[in-house]
């Protein structure tokens, strides 16, 4: 049997896949990862991962996740069965982006994180979503019991992070790539590009979702995970 890890995005953790556990643990075997916040780098991120979890493994990555993801398969893609992409990228950043997450070191660094995230988070949600208090609220809580030091560390490992479009060609696996139709921070054109890159790839855009889809479309998002882990082949593609 497959293990099938659920990788958080950036300054997440198990939460971010509250309403996707229950539903994936009745079918399959499951896990999530913390070793995001336990290395420095991407590549030492997916080099542990690696490490600690025997088997073919299927990879379920959002953001941050989803980058890890793609390291991991770059480092060993005879250990990675499949993967399932969610509101990432294969792109670095740009030189604007990396001057955004830069100056939100600073702000981190000066004791301000709560203040910079609630004045960003309207970016991680649909426009539906944004002005939602208690979304707002959730999201907050769940990036501040990571901390600070561990939002610091995390932007610098994806702001150093490799162009992963070159290697987008030699994925293999089975990949699901998803994305919300007004994902803000990655949005729906690089989710396009990766599908583009792998041509046996599934693409599905869900309706109604900003960033943060397994929060804002979770029967959506347990369903597309459920239908795809159950086509997976038994046995890892060669």
């Amino acid at each position: 049997m497959h293990t099938v890890i659920l990788l958080p995005g950036l300054a997440c953790d198990a939460a971010l896949w509250r309403d996707q556990l229950p539903a994936l643990e009745a079918h399959h075997r499951v896990c999530v990862s913390d070793v995001h916040q336990r290395h420095a780098t991407l590549p030492e991120m997916a080099r542990a991962l690696l490490a600690e979890h025997d088997g073919p493994l299927v990879l379920v990555g959002s953001s941050m996740g989803g980058m890890l993801a793609q390291h991991a398969h770059r480092a060993a893609p005879g250990r990675v069965a499949a993967m399932a992409l969610l509101s990432t990228t294969a792109r670095p950043d740009t030189p604007e982006l990396l001057k955004l997450r830069g100056d939100a070191i600073v702000e981190f660094e000066a004791g301000r994180a709560e203040t910079v995230l609630r004045a960003n988070a309207m970016f991680a949600f649909h426009p539906d979503h944004a002005g939602d208090r208690a979304r707002v609220d959730d999201y907050v809580a769940q990036v501040m019991r990571i901390g600070a030091q561990q939002l610091i560390a995390q932007n610098r490992a994806v702001m150093a992070r490799a162009d992963m479009r070159p290697w987008l060609g030699d994925i293999r696996c089975p990949l699901l790539v998803a994305c919300g139709d007004q994902d803000l921070l990655t949005p729906l054109e690089h989710a396009r590009e990766i599908a583009a890159a792998v041509p046996h790839a599934q693409l599905e855009v869900v309706a109604g979702a900003g960033h943060l889809l397994t929060w804002e479309q979770p029967a959506r998002v347990n369903a597309l995970l459920l239908q795809w882990l159950e086509r997976l082949p038994s046995e890892p593609l060669g």
